[in-house]
């Protein structure tokens, strides 16, 4: 135990969902919070479709940071399991901080999700994203008009993107975490393995490139993860698409659009990882990925019938 470290009964321990509709800045903030890149994040709602947590230490407070899937009316049966995803992560956790994009306001999806948690009669703190591009008058008013439902401790406004007033959100929630021995090593920053990082890092160019021609019908699944002697890393992965027409927009002409997915892929990586890193992508048709029980063990979530 070092200088800094409290003693086991100074310390705090306690779970923190992130939660809201899609495209509210969760992601953003996870890893504004943790201080490196965990989740995926994309111009595209929907992106983040597991479970994904970030640890951190912040004075005698060690809090567990859980980014949820964005919460929103399900249609398909992978919309069913990431929405039940996000409950349960706000239902397992010890606080819930429920972010909103102040910019697009109330809105039916957050309209919801907030009737939900009175029913539920979930507390929460309520955090404003974005509030860059909105006045004070307004912001004034939503604070006000988000208040009335009774169920939020305290009100945030900030920018995820920028990190302004993320720290003060970060104390004031470490202050509130319960008593209790840290769950993590200090250096400890996230459970999700480096294999499903890099994943995710592949799966975000895929929508980052090719958002106009592919929705969202791709997942990618890191098969080999191998360890080479000179300090590198060789990766293998598969990103599996629902049909064969997919295929030469996923590889394009004379495979550049593979070929550049992976020197984007890899780049990050590398970064992320401060390794280097060998990758291979590979393209396979799976009619039928979103109704796989396995590919949904692989991104953490319920299968959901």
């Amino acid at each position: 135990m070092t200088e800094e470290t409290p003693t086991i009964d100074q310390q705090r321990c306690g779970f923190v969902a992130l939660i809201g509709a899609p495209n509210a800045g969760k992601s953003t903030l996870l890893n504004q919070l943790v201080g490196m890149k965990l989740a995926i994040v994309t111009h595209k709602v929907q992106t983040t479709r597991t479970r994904i947590t970030g640890a951190i230490i912040e004075g005698d407070s060690q809090i567990i940071f859980v980014d949820t899937p964005g919460i929103f009316k399900p249609k398909r049966r992978l919309d069913r399991a990431m929405v039940n995803t996000a409950w349960r992560g706000a239902g397992d956790a010890d606080l819930v901080a429920l972010l909103i994009d102040a910019a697009e306001g109330i809105t039916e999806e957050v309209e919801a999700i907030i009737e939900s948690m009175v029913e539920a009669k979930q507390k929460a703190y309520l955090v404003l994203n974005k509030i860059d591009a909105v006045k004070r008058e307004k912001l004034l008013e939503l604070t006000m008009k988000l208040n009335e439902a009774g169920i939020f401790e305290e009100t945030f406004m900030i920018s995820a993107l920028k990190g302004d007033g993320v720290a003060d959100l970060r104390k004031v929630l470490a202050s509130r975490v319960p008593l209790g021995p840290w769950h993590y090593p200090e250096d400890h920053l996230t459970d999700i393995s480096l294999r499903a990082i890099a994943a995710e890092i592949t799966r975000e160019k895929i929508y980052l490139r090719l958002h106009q021609e592919l929705p969202y019908a791709a997942s990618v699944l890191t098969e080999q993860w191998k360890e080479q002697k000179d300090g590198s890393v060789r990766i293998e992965q598969t990103i599996f698409i629902q049909r064969e027409s997919q295929k030469p927009i996923v590889i394009g002409k004379g495979g550049r659009t593979l070929k550049k997915l992976g020197e984007l892929a890899r780049h990050e990586m590398e970064d992320v990882f401060q390794m280097r890193i060998h990758l291979f992508l590979h393209v396979k048709v799976s009619e039928n990925w979103a109704d796989n029980p396995w590919h949904y063990q692989e991104m953490g979530i319920d299968f959901t019938e």
